[in-house]
């Protein structure tokens, strides 16, 4: 009996180094162009709703808008010789907003960090996670009413306040989940690293931590400012509206407020045709102020990275 002789094995066959370089069989090659077009085109089809939206935003809002649309009041019907804007829509928005931040932003971020660096352990946590995530998925109208029964009700009268509790509620869980999926992210290695040169833990976590996931819970905080500013519901139960100018001042806090959203709503619904002009101009001034302040963050955050 005779052994055959062994199959002779080229040297570049078996090497791993000449697999990765080597290019895919064609079968591959095919799978992996007919997916990338494939999610290509869902994302397209994602994407179509929202430049549908945009464009015509654009089309419908671009003809009125002007520089006195931003800095007028609102002119009542049939007066043409009056400046007709919502000057004062737009500085109650950012008032109310601003007080909403000052209440959500802190809270939402000591929570946040209690969840994902100290409270790991403690029986609470699980509890306060889920509290908060039901709460980000409570439609905003029945945080108007929640709003309207402990502020409102109370008071006895629309104001400011009212309205700008309503919207911390509403940005209060979206920045307690962002920021601590943010600190997640941060490796375990810079937190050891700190450890390791002798820093404690509220140190490690305020100063390595925190500032790693800045950028992070930077845009969690303007995505809470973004759906604030563009909630209607809440503030139909709370603040009302006014058609004169806001008074940012403690009294004034306790009034009705204009704001961006009503306005648009109202106009919407009104059977005069300037008004609902009017409404598409005020909706692409809310939509630039969201992308404006969107741009400027992640400018900001990117810079902030780069002189790390």
């Amino acid at each position: 009996m005779t052994n055959s002789p062994p199959l002779s094995v080229s040297p570049l066959e078996n090497d791993p180094v000449n697999d990765l370089s080597s290019p895919l069989p064609m079968k591959r090659r095919l799978f992996s162009i007919g997916m990338t077009t494939l999610a290509f085109v869902l994302a397209a089809i994602a994407l179509l709703p929202l430049g549908a939206v945009l464009v015509e935003i654009l089309k419908q809002g671009l003809p009125n808008l002007r520089w006195e649309v931003l800095v007028s009041l609102p002119a009542p019907i049939g007066m043409e010789d009056v400046s007709n804007g919502f000057g004062n829509a737009i500085v109650g928005t950012f008032i109310m907003v601003g007080l909403a931040a000052l209440f959500s932003v802190p809270v939402g971020m000591l929570a946040a960090i209690f969840l994902s660096e100290f409270g790991q352990k403690a029986a609470v946590t699980e509890t306060i996670r889920f509290i908060v995530t039901v709460l980000s998925g409570v439609p905003s109208i029945v945080v108007g009413v929640f709003a309207y029964g402990v502020i409102v009700f109370t008071t006895k009268q629309f104001s400011a306040i009212a309205g700008s509790f309503a919207l911390a509620v509403v940005m209060l869980p979206i920045i307690v989940l962002s920021t601590e999926e943010a600190l997640k992210l941060v490796p375990t290695n810079q937190r050891l690293a700190s450890s390791a040169l002798g820093a404690n833990r509220l140190q490690t976590t305020l100063r390595v931590v925190v500032t790693s996931a800045l950028p992070g819970i930077t845009t969690g905080i303007l995505l809470a400012i973004a759906r604030a500013a563009g909630e209607t519901a809440p503030l139909l139960f709370t603040a009302l509206f006014s058609q004169n100018w806001p008074d940012p001042l403690p009294g004034g806090l306790f009034s009705p407020m204009p704001s961006m959203s009503v306005l648009i709503y109202n106009y919407a619904n009104s059977p005069f045709v300037e008004q609902n002009q009017m409404a598409w101009t005020a909706s692409l001034v809310l939509v630039g102020l969201v992308l404006l302040t969107s741009i400027l963050s992640r400018l900001v955050t990117r810079q902030r990275s780069t002189s790390r």
